[in-house]
């Protein structure tokens, strides 16, 4: 089962880690990621799902951070670490409280890929379905937004149903990461691969798939880590993801040093002709 949700959360890396790292909302993400922290213990208290309760906290958080973005000389970063900090320290005060509490804690914050359940399996699978189904819906538009937002107003398209749907996968996929990485690590394995894989794609085209290829790839080899040297299977996971980002990030400067020859050009096209289909 750890191979499965791990291969599924890899491939998530493609859709969410893209988003992710395309939309700047890497502090978010990891904000989201620490400060669902107390939904996971409130429910275990009460012998609940606990991936349900991380769903639940993630919703009312995402909430929060909007409303406190629009407090006047305020912001995302600013309400992001604000939730991060409330959320966390939350979390730590009624684990802390609580010490008989059913559910190691570090468990909640590091993951244990080694005792997902089917339905976590589940759960990453629907996640991953339903962000493909979303950016066959709103690929075009997500991709004008986000290189040309003025643009993208200009156009006469809200940029609301744009922002829902990509917080919603974000979020979404934050969550069902948790199980299996936690807490603190849970964005490693989307964020790490998507930032390797804009280094080394040679066109945005191709950034999804190599992103979900290296999210595969950072936790099988995490996962076989683990085993074979008797270490924590979230952390090795986490390890690995950074090794790939270093490896990408040393053969991009690599490359980068390479003489060009003047023929090799490359077309591109503007996000409002992607939305169109022109040239």
């Amino acid at each position: 089962m750890a191979t499965l949700e791990l291969v599924l959360l890899g491939l998530l890396a493609g859709i969410a880690g893209t988003l992710i790292v395309f939309r700047g909302r890497s502090f978010f993400a990891i904000a989201l990621s620490h400060a669902t922290f107390p939904g996971g213990v409130i429910f275990a208290l009460a012998g609940w799902n606990l991936l349900v309760g991380q769903a639940l906290f993630a919703a009312l958080l995402v909430l929060l951070m909007g409303a406190l973005s629009r407090v006047p000389r305020q912001g995302g970063q600013v309400s992001s670490g604000i939730v991060l900090a409330l959320g966390f320290a939350l979390g730590a005060l009624l684990s802390s409280a609580n010490p008989g509490l059913g559910v190691p804690v570090d468990a909640l914050l590091v993951g244990s890929p080694l005792s997902v359940t089917f339905g976590d399996i589940s759960a990453t699978a629907a996640v991953l379905l339903a962000s493909i189904v979303a950016l066959a819906v709103f690929g075009r538009r997500i991709l004008f937004h986000t290189f040309d937002p003025a643009g993208f107003t200009a156009a006469g398209f809200r940029s609301g149903p744009v922002e829902f749907v990509v917080v919603g996968i974000i979020a979404a996929s934050v969550v069902v990461s948790m199980p299996a990485v936690g807490a603190i690590l849970g964005v490693a394995i989307l964020i790490a691969p998507a930032a390797a894989a804009r280094l080394l794609a040679p066109t945005i085209a191709w950034v999804p798939p190599i992103a979900a290829a290296l999210g595969v790839a950072s936790g099988l080899l995490g996962l076989w880590a683990s085993r074979e040297w008797n270490i924590a299977a979230g952390g090795s996971i986490g390890l690995a993801a950074t090794v790939i980002y270093v490896l990408a990030l040393g053969a991009s400067a690599t490359f980068r040093r390479r003489p060009k020859p003047v023929s090799d050009t490359v077309e591109r096209k503007t996000p409002a002709a992607v939305i169109t289909g022109g040239e």
